[in-house]
């Protein structure tokens, strides 16, 4: 385990960190919010944003499955996620929601550009993104399925989405 960690800790070191922030709008399970903190983490993830009533680190729900990486991840905390994504506006982010709309595109047809920067926002487990939110993207991906429930665990979606953001914007391609 040891010289998987050193392994992974020289990795990041060369690759930096991405140019993707991730939003979590109003996540109600301090667990799913751990877990997108360690995948964030795993995937060079620049920054989460933890917004509405999302929990906060320090928490020991969160920590179980964090297992550390609020330590290694850059995090805020915004009551407001309308205000959060203005901000990112203004600072030349693209922004991202993962949810099924009629507008809605598979992430395999995501078209990238390596120029830009991108915000990826996450949506409560009930009601997904908000719609004051998804007013103010600039594209809305869906994660194509094929089974009959039509959705993911916010914690898988967070997963499958940063790692393509990684494996399209990395230094490893």
């Amino acid at each position: 385990m040891n010289e998987l960690e050193e392994q992974n800790l020289q990795t990041a070191q060369k690759i930096g960190k991405l140019p993707v922030v991730v939003l979590l709008d109003s996540i109600r399970s301090m667990q799913n919010v751990g877990s997108v903190f360690r995948t964030a983490d795993v995937f060079a993830i620049n920054k989460l944003h933890l917004c509405g009533f999302t929990a906060q680190p320090p928490h020991r729900e969160i920590e179980r499955t964090a297992l550390g990486s609020t330590e290694t991840v850059d995090w805020s905390y915004h009551t407001n996620i309308e205000e959060a994504i203005q901000s990112l506006k203004k600072e030349d982010y693209s922004i991202i929601a993962i949810e099924q709309t009629q507008e809605s595109i598979p992430l395999h047809q995501f078209k990238f550009d390596t120029e830009k920067k991108y915000a990826i926002i996450l949506g409560n487990e009930v009601t997904g993104v908000s719609q004051e939110a998804l007013n103010l993207c600039d594209a809305v991906i869906e994660i194509s399925q094929a089974g009959n429930k039509h959705s993911l665990n916010i914690s898988v979606a967070a997963g499958v989405v940063m790692y393509k953001f990684f494996e399209e914007l990395s230094s490893l391609k």
